[in-house]
């Protein structure tokens, strides 16, 4: 079950993204820009084994309360296959939220909710969500 804070988190970074207008390519959405910032950020701390082991993870869980994601691969770089096309058939607050709040909460598990803030006010500075996890 996913928990309030992971998906209301979840929710803020895709407002902020879908907001920021650098979803504006046709096929790029805002899960998948949120994705893709979190992974290129925690390949650096975790490396891309790691971040691809907690990527893989987030979207098996995800895939309980979502089915679309059934098409969605992660790489063994780490990076997400499937999510842009996912992203344009279904409802945006479906498949790419609840993968983004899985991932969220899986940090929020290992590495605790005050560090997952922090490392939300280092990938998003501007994005009004210091110190909320």
């Amino acid at each position: 079950m996913l928990t309030p804070e992971s998906l209301d988190l979840a929710r803020r970074l895709l407002a902020y993204e879908a907001g920021a207008g650098k979803t504006s390519v046709a096929g790029e959405s805002a899960a998948f820009h949120v994705y893709e910032k979190l992974r290129r950020h925690l390949c650096v701390l975790a490396g891309v084994a790691g971040f691809e082991s907690l990527a893989a993870r987030a979207l098996t869980l995800a895939r309980a309360e979502a089915p679309s994601l059934r098409t969605v691969q992660v790489t063994a770089d780490g990076s997400i296959q499937g999510l842009r096309e996912l992203e344009l058939q279904i409802d945006k607050d479906d498949g790419g939220t609840i993968l983004i709040a899985r991932l969220l909460g899986l940090l929020f598990i290992f590495i605790g909710e005050a560090l997952t803030a922090q490392l939300v006010q280092d990938v998003w500075p501007d994005s009004g969500n210091k110190g909320k996890a």
